[in-house]
């Protein structure tokens, strides 16, 4: 079985996977297309501490193929968005709806794969850089067959965690002002989150000028392009922004900028940046993953005295099976943009030169295809 494979040395492309049989209340899944995300970079970098040999992958659409004997809610020919998010189900997080605070959704690392004979990891309780991956039942989330897969599995992370964190975390209202720090595969999908909202003013952040023609197709209003160190960037933001009535001197923060921030990089220096845009009374939402143990300087006055804040943002908030399907409808009316996200798409084999256009800042996603 084919498959992408980090050894702690490199990622590499091989022929000798093996995926054990589902368990009862696990699913089989024939995987179609997978898109490469950030994350998966990032084990390869060491950014994300990861057992190896593992299985890279986690943004993923295919077809189920067999079905354990306690799996109810899907049968063999279903096709399928994988979630990374392997929750219970039962406990007080998932029974009201935040299935992303449930315990059972951190951590879930297995051996379901052997590379060479030998134990392999999965990656985020998915692996879909596989031809044959198994997952929990819940994990598995139906969709048409008319929804074309290399589309569809760009909703299983990117989709899902950009729209998600505007609709369920920051719950974004009509007439709000935005701003989103790096339009890549999540930041584009924050902004058009933020158009479906009916966000007033998106503002597109990047250190890539050629980013900004796809970032106005997704919703964008503006575009600032930013120096590598950030500077200037909230000053650009408040021009745009500009407040409503002049500030009474001496006040501790200024005024204008927007109503909410995305930082969609995971870079403390991205993050501040984002606070520094905020209007009084905006909210910065962290998204991006940095390292581990990575810390931003916060002046505490310039948001206690003037109600900002911030929020941590996993995967979205998601509720996978309320907003995989509502997604899908959005697509299917033309509303959410989905094939468009799709720069590139080519074999397996051509793992090394997706990547290549990732770095150059070439493509919105890279999709991988099984067939």
């Amino acid at each position: 079985m084919r498959g992408i494979v980090f050894t702690g040395e490199d990622a590499e492309v091989t022929d000798d996977l093996e995926v054990r049989d589902p368990g009862s209340n696990e699913v089989l899944v024939r995987m179609v297309a997978a898109g490469i995300c950030h994350s998966d970079l990032s084990v390869i970098s060491g950014t994300i501490p990861f057992p190896t040999p593992v299985v890279l992958g986690h943004e993923g659409a295919g077809v189920v193929e067999a079905v354990g004997s306690a799996v109810r809610s899907l049968v063999p020919g279903e096709h399928v968005v994988i979630s990374t998010l392997a929750n219970c189900g039962v406990c007080r997080a998932c029974a009201t709806g935040h299935p992303t605070w449930c315990w059972q959704s951190l951590g879930n690392v297995s051996t379901p794969f052997t590379y060479r004979g030998q134990p392999a990891h999965n990656f985020a309780a998915a692996s879909v850089f596989a031809e044959r991956i198994v997952v929990n039942e819940i994990q598995a989330v139906p969709i048409p067959v008319d929804v074309p897969l290399t589309s569809a599995c760009l909703i299983a992370c990117g989709v899902l965690t950009g729209v998600s964190a505007v609709l369920n975390r920051a719950r974004v209202r009509p007439g709000d002002t935005a701003a989103v720090f790096g339009v890549g595969g999540v930041g584009l999908n924050v902004v058009q989150g933020l158009r479906l909202a009916a966000a007033s003013r998106i503002v597109a952040v990047d250190t890539v000028a050629a980013k900004e023609p796809l970032a106005r197709q997704f919703g964008a209003t503006d575009f600032v392009l930013a120096d590598e160190d950030g500077s200037g960037v909230a000053a650009a933001i408040r021009d745009l922004v500009p407040p409503d009535r002049e500030l009474v001197s001496g006040a501790l923060a200024p005024a204008g900028g927007v109503t909410w921030a995305f930082d969609c990089v995971g870079h403390p220096a991205v993050l501040r940046s984002a606070l520094d845009s905020l209007d009084w009374g905006g909210t910065a939402v962290a998204i991006g993953i940095p390292p581990r143990g990575t810390e931003v300087s916060i002046d505490m006055n310039a948001l206690a005295t003037v109600d900002r804040g911030v929020l941590g943002c996993r995967y979205g908030s998601a509720r996978p099976h309320h907003d995989i399907p509502m997604l899908v409808d959005l697509y299917r009316s033309g509303a959410l943009l989905l094939d468009e996200l799709v720069s590139v798409a080519r074999p397996l084999k051509d793992f090394r030169e997706i990547i290549g256009e990732m770095h150059a800042g070439r493509v919105a996603r890279g999709v991988l295809t099984f067939e």
